[in-house]
């Protein structure tokens, strides 16, 4: 593997196309990121405008991994919640592409993030997974801890309901 660099990712056609990409075969691949199977790329590329618009504002913050001009994995962190909520954020549509799933990219995107939301003055992560191929293994290695299940949550993206899994992280210093 190649030197990964993570950074911010920013509005443009290339970048919301290959990330349209990345979210059409992590569904493809069974991935519970909230679209079902197949995802047209038109629903894919609209889903990314809207989310960087979010990041342009201010709201989130939508992190790629590059493996030089490839990108190969992206999280979101969530930052706009209600005002008796300031101190938190969510993790949400954590991707790897499917061939670069264990290189670690999954765990360096995760640490950033984190790392993000400790600079924004964050000091509770909270996220969900799918509790049937989910990625619970890397958010328990990466010191988040189970709260509960919730059954039958979300129909998986071929079909058929899963559960989900939800977890918190305490980070940074708290006040």
């Amino acid at each position: 593997m190649n030197l990964i660099e993570i950074g911010t990712l920013t509005p443009s056609a290339q970048t919301q196309e290959m990330l349209a990409e990345l979210l059409v075969a992590t569904v493809a691949a069974g991935g519970s990121v909230s679209f079902m199977h197949p995802l047209a790329p038109q629903t894919a590329r609209a889903f990314w405008e809207k989310s960087l618009a979010a990041a342009e504002r201010g709201e989130r913050a939508v992190l790629g991994a590059w493996d030089g001009k490839v990108l190969v994995g992206t999280v979101t962190l969530l930052l706009d919640f209600p005002p008796n909520q300031p101190h938190r954020a969510e993790i949400a549509k954590l991707m790897t592409r499917v061939d670069r799933r264990g290189s670690g990219v999954g765990t360096r995107l995760m640490r950033t993030a984190e790392g993000l939301a400790v600079e924004k003055g964050r000091t509770l992560l909270v996220l969900d997974t799918a509790a049937e191929d989910g990625a619970s293994g890397l958010y328990e290695k990466l010191g988040f801890t189970l709260t509960g299940e919730i059954p039958d949550y979300a129909l998986k993206p071929h079909g058929g309901l899963t559960g989900t899994l939800i977890y918190w992280k305490r980070i940074g210093p708290i006040s």
